[in-house]
């Protein structure tokens, strides 16, 4: 084995430990804002991910718009 081909394996034991890491979140925030939980998928793809995020930030989110509780209007800061 070279070192070549240690670092090679050493890389996507890191990639895939980072994915495991990453995704649960996510994807339990699309969940949760009502959007699919697979769009999580989208940020392991360069410049898709931020596209996905701006997307989820800026649009109403389809759980609000069931009719649950909406916050309240303070700008997400506790206390104001």
């Amino acid at each position: 084995m070279t070192h070549d081909t240690i670092w090679f394996g050493g890389h996507w034991l890191f990639m895939l430990l980072w994915i495991a890491i990453i995704l649960p979140p996510f994807w339990k925030i699309f969940v949760k804002a009502g959007f699919s939980g697979w769009l999580s998928l989208l940020l392991l793809i360069p410049i898709a991910n931020l596209v996905v995020l701006y997307i989820v930030a800026f649009t109403d989110w389809p759980s609000l718009r069931r009719g649950q509780a909406r916050p309240a209007d303070s700008g997400g800061m506790p206390g104001r």
